[in-house]
């Protein structure tokens, strides 16, 4: 791939700031989206290695105006930007749809008026909900078990009817769950780490006993770089994931071990979600991906803690963690 003039946005973020690093030192040009906010924080892009190498601006994909603004002299644009917490939804659906339906027709239509060569959109495993089938490719309904999902299944939608109606060369970027360094506390890698860092003999967690198909971080930014580089994918939906399985039991008693730790496990009723919006198996069918850009995974879940908890475990980085607080 050439050089290319990129936009990101949401590039504060945890994904979204690996990619920046990412893309960068692939040579191109990136203009990287903070949230803006009063203390000119840019989020985890204090801490990226080549922070003098991209044009940080502040903004709210929410502004109409200013999507039209940055999206001026873009060549590709990542859509990352989006409210992603599930217990957050039950609080504010109102937010989410704000931030990432009307938020995502803000990016279109500012990526059709300019002329964008490629705009790479967001999506996320939790749209397939309690999927008919696993391993899940891109094909079984879509199914909105959470304010959170139900947004993103809208944002989707939005984004594909651009490409139906106007054209727009679109690509969906549909991860499954991602885990690293930078992760929030919101996650449950994270979660677990610092509580468990935290000296506590019983650490808070939901439900045990649903799968995930965990992707590190380094592994779902190449799957987007990838996406972003070839030229036939316009037009589609695609997974990226490990295609594995693990279930949170199983995810608890890897970190203790790798830890070195006895914790017990408590269930917190505030951390399980309502009967029908949980999700119970989320597990990537990748082939796709794999067919139209020899997409592959190359961190294993063991090397990926390491790394993850390694990174937790450093001071700097684990003040940041309020670990008696249940992060929505």
């Amino acid at each position: 791939m050439t050089s290319k003039k990129i936009l990101i946005t949401g590039a504060d973020g945890f994904i979204g700031s690996h990619l920046t690093e990412m893309l960068v030192e692939s040579g191109n040009e990136v203009t990287a989206l903070a949230m803006y906010n009063s203390f000119n924080d840019w989020g985890w892009l204090e801490e990226v290695k080549c922070k003098a190498d991209i044009n940080i601006i502040s903004g709210d994909i929410r502004d109409s105006d200013f999507c039209r603004k940055i999206t001026k002299d873009i060549e590709v644009i990542y859509h990352l930007a989006a409210l992603i917490g599930i217990p957050y939804s039950y609080q504010a659906p109102h937010t989410y749809v704000d931030t990432n339906i009307k938020g995502t027709l803000n990016i279109c239509q500012s990526a059709l008026d300019n002329d964008i060569e490629k705009l790479i959109h967001t999506s996320t495993s939790e749209v397939y909900g309690t999927s008919q089938y696993v391993p899940i490719n891109e094909n079984p309904p879509l199914q909105p078990q959470s304010p959170y999902s139900a947004s993103k299944i809208s944002a989707d939608a939005m984004a594909m009817s651009f490409y139906n109606s106007f054209d727009l060369p679109l690509v969906i970027a549909r991860p499954f769950n991602t885990y690293g360094p930078r992760q929030s506390s919101r996650a449950i890698i994270p979660t677990i780490i610092t509580q468990i860092a935290s000296g506590s003999k019983v650490i808070n967690l939901g439900d045990l006993t649903p799968t995930r198909d965990f992707s590190f971080v380094i592994d779902t930014c190449n799957g987007f770089k990838l996406l972003g580089e070839s030229s036939n994918v316009i037009g589609e939906t695609i997974n990226i994931g490990s295609n594995t399985e693990i279930s949170i039991d199983e995810l608890v008693n890897k970190i203790k071990y790798l830890m070195g730790s006895d914790v017990e496990i408590k269930s917190d009723n505030e951390r399980i979600r309502p009967k029908n919006s949980e999700v119970f198996r989320l597990v990537c069918d990748n082939q796709k991906i794999i067919k139209l850009v020899s997409y592959k995974p190359l961190t294993d879940i063991d090397s990926g803690l390491r790394k993850t908890i390694d990174w937790v475990l450093e001071p700097d980085h684990l003040k940041r963690y309020k670990t008696e607080i249940f992060n929505v």
